[in-house]
C-alpha cells in the first residue's frame, strides 16, 4: 500500500469526494504506483485521519500546464485551469516539473 500525506484543506476534498485527482511530481516515490493499487491518505495536520481509496487511472504530462489540458481541473478540486496551475506551482518549479514530468493520480474511494 502506498501513503501519502496531503494538505488539510486538499485532504478533506479527497475524503469527501469532492477532488477525485490528486496532482504530484512523478518522481521516484509516484513511479512505483499502479492503476489498481490501493493509496492510504494521511491529514497532514492530523496523521491520525486516514482513509483508502484505489487508483482507477494515471495521467501523465510533462508539466501541470500540460496535464490541465487533459483532465477536468474540477475534478483535481479547482474552478479553472489558471488557478490549478498557479497553486501547483507554488508547491513544484517548472524546472522540478520538466525534470520528473508530472502524474494527476485519479481515485476511487474504497
Amino acid at each position: 500500500m502506498h501513503k501519502l500525506k496531503v494538505k488539510e484543506k486538499y485532504y478533506n476534498m479527497l475524503k469527501l469526494g469532492i477532488k477525485t485527482i490528486e496532482l504530484r511530481l512523478f518522481d521516484e516515490k509516484r513511479r512505483n504506483i499502479k492503476i489498481g493499487d490501493t493509496i492510504e491518505f494521511s491529514n497532514n495536520s492530523d496523521v491520525n485521519d486516514t482513509f483508502t481509496a484505489k487508483v482507477i487511472n494515471l495521467h501523465r504530462a510533462s508539466s501541470f500546464a500540460e496535464l490541465c489540458k487533459n483532465i477536468d481541473c474540477h475534478k483535481a478540486g479547482f474552478p479553472s485551469n489558471e488557478k490549478l496551475i498557479d497553486v501547483l506551482e507554488e508547491f513544484y518549479s517548472k524546472d522540478r516539473q520538466s525534470e520528473v514530468g508530472v502524474v494527476g493520480i485519479e481515485i476511487q474511494k474504497k
